[in-house]
């Protein structure tokens, strides 16, 4: 569903947080003939709805709420209202139609974005390959699950986004290139089983990406992708692609294929688990036409600066 497809319906935002807020001021954008707001619950994350907010899409709570979402033709979910939560089993049964902000986003965008998610990794890799476009002439917007909501991303020519599950499971568009870090069973709570998340989160290459990169280490991930018939894959530290190997001299190097591209020793992450998301981003960068190897110089500089998120494993001395 595109943004421009709410023009003229009734709509209900379900959420007050940031992503509530960013999907409000964006529909009101396109003319609905109805917008609400609705809280189920008070939660820290919650944004005072006051002045324009409260103009624009007055809210509901308790009771009252569960009535306005059966009364609306569709609900633009933030990404912590789950698929167990008894509301959504509910409007699902009534036939209301769910999606969240970056499914709507995405309709209007996907052919200019790489799509990051996995159990882990995901932020990591996310920062590595808009840090490495950038130091390839290749100017990007980094957002989503990490920084900016996407209903408030500036007009680029190619996005990097951070998708968690809960963004990826609405998605009815998948980005131009999908790049899987890893796959764990997590968030069963709003999941309601080990399967549902794996579908929730796999669901970022279920409608037509040109290119699925993903960590051919990861046993579970590469056995999903492998199950769905059609995906053009691009499995992340096999020799055949981007990989980080000894030389003869016990060095560890980064390589594509038979090339050696520059030392490990460059990146300043920690752990086997960084090799792979490095190759994943690398991977990412190929799929969207930047040559690796002819640009290897200019890569190497940019792995070596490479901003370390917080909280990351790290050094103590």
């Amino acid at each position: 569903m595109h943004l421009s497809e709410l023009r003229g319906r009734r709509v209900a935002v379900w959420g007050t947080g940031r992503e509530g807020v960013a999907a409000v001021n964006a529909i009101a954008e396109v003319g609905p003939a109805e917008l609400v707001t609705v809280m189920d619950r008070e939660t820290f994350s919650a944004t005072p709805w006051t002045g324009r907010l409260a103009e624009v899409a007055p809210l509901h709570t308790g009771p009252a709420a569960r009535e306005i979402l059966l009364g609306v033709d569709v609900v633009v979910r933030s990404p912590g209202i789950g698929e167990t939560h008894p509301w959504v089993r509910e409007l699902r049964q009534r036939g209301v139609q769910i999606t969240g902000g970056t499914a709507l986003w995405m309709a209007d965008h996907a052919s200019a974005t790489i799509g990051v998610t996995g159990s882990k990794g995901k932020s990591t890799t996310t920062t590595l390959i808009g840090h490495l476009l950038a130091a390839v002439d290749r100017p990007n917007v980094v957002g989503g699950n990490i920084g900016t909501p996407v209903l408030e991303l500036p007009p680029a020519e190619l996005y990097v986004l951070e998708l968690s599950m809960y963004q990826c499971a609405d998605l009815t568009d998948s980005p131009r290139v999908a790049a899987l870090t890893s796959l764990v069973p997590e968030h069963l709570d709003w999941a309601g089983s080990e399967e549902a998340y794996y579908r929730h989160k796999l669901n970022i290459v279920e409608h037509g990406p040109s290119q699925v990169v993903f960590n051919a280490h990861d046993e579970r991930l590469a056995t999903e992708l492998s199950a769905r018939p059609g995906l053009s894959l691009l499995p992340a530290g096999t020799p055949d692609t981007f990989y980080v190997a000894n030389r003869p001299d016990g060095s560890r190097w980064v390589h594509l294929g038979d090339r050696p591209l520059f030392p490990r020793a460059l990146l300043p992450l920690v752990g086997r688990h960084n090799e792979s998301n490095l190759c994943v981003a690398l991977g990412a960068l190929q799929a969207i036409g930047v040559d690796c190897v002819a640009e290897c110089e200019r890569l190497a500089r940019a792995v070596a600066t490479v901003p370390v998120l917080e909280h990351r494993l790290t050094p103590l001395s």
